[in-house]
């Protein structure tokens, strides 16, 4: 294009430019629900330093290959560091910040990979031993009172070769009525000081006898040889009290059908019927989630 008052012009003019690599520092924490918290020396100013660092973080960590990783770098998080986490935090200057700090994460990444692998084998080494047990139940649900009654409780429970068959048995129906106390009637209030409010049982209500199952069946299963146990026992303590999660879910699921057949007898949708259960489910709780008033 060849203009009187306007004019263009091509050139090329290679260039090299010397860099220089400087020591930055770095920090990873993995916290207890999973996400990471990422700490670098370098400030972001708009260049895509802490975006680099974000990925570097998930690629370096995607090693461990545990199950749930999906979507990992939303779990991933940087924050600004100072003087009185990182020490001597280096400069953001010189075109080589992003790749240092990168490079920062990564040998801490690697690090925290290398623990977590030796975990996750002992974890998968184990899980042959892990203590398991099955419940069905049947419960009663007045939807007047709100009052709950377990009618029927099958339980089969895993001791491996019990030490003691008769002193298991009273663990596991133990543990089981103490599970249904938290999940269906200690309900813990406190003050807006996080003192306690219940000073008794008036208020503070525990398991009694018209707890238990009306019929309370319970099975010990001896599941043969266990290296890693004493003499291939396995623990009858605390792991059956989480069996009793299952009234809560037979409550819920009563509460669930009464609300859909009052919202049918109201000509409503069915589908308004959501709810949450909370723990403990009280009497007042289940009452009230009736919509019987």
């Amino acid at each position: 294009m060849c203009n009187k008052w306007r004019q263009r012009g091509i050139s090329r003019v290679p260039i090299v430019h010397e860099v220089l690599l400087r020591s930055n520092p770095g920090k990873v924490s993995i916290l207890g629900d999973g996400s990471v918290a990422v700490e670098v020396g370098g400030i972001e100013l708009g260049q895509g330093l802490w975006t680099k660092v974000k990925q570097m973080t998930a690629f370096s960590l995607s090693a461990i290959k545990c199950d749930g990783m999906g979507d990992f770098l939303d779990k991933i998080r940087i924050i600004q560091a100072n003087t009185l986490s990182l020490i001597q935090e280096g400069l953001t200057a010189g075109s080589t910040t992003s790749e240092c700090s990168c490079e920062a994460v990564r040998i801490c990444c690697n690090i925290l990979v290398e623990r977590l692998t030796r975990i996750k084998e002992n974890l998968q080494e184990q899980m042959g031993s892990v203590e398991w047990g099955i419940l069905i139940l049947e419960v009663e649900v007045n939807l007047l009172t709100g009052q709950t009654t377990i009618l029927q409780s099958d339980i089969i429970y895993d001791c491996g070769q019990s030490l003691n068959p008769a002193v298991d048995l009273g663990q596991i129906e133990g543990a089981f009525v103490q599970g249904i106390g938290f999940f269906m009637l200690e309900e813990y209030l406190s003050n807006s000081d996080g003192l306690v409010i219940p000073e008794g049982t008036w208020t503070y209500k525990i398991p009694t006898i018209e707890t238990i199952p009306r019929q309370f069946n319970v099975e010990i299963m001896n599941s043969g040889h266990h290296k890693k146990r004493l003499l291939s026992s396995k623990a009858s303590d605390e792991p059956p009290l989480l069996l009793a999660v299952l009234v809560h879910c037979a409550t819920r699921a009563v509460i669930k059908e009464a609300r859909k057949q009052l919202l049918r007898w109201k000509g409503l949708n069915e589908s308004d019927s959501t709810f949450q259960l909370e723990v403990p489910a009280t009497m007042s709780i289940v009452k009230k989630l009736q919509c019987l008033l």
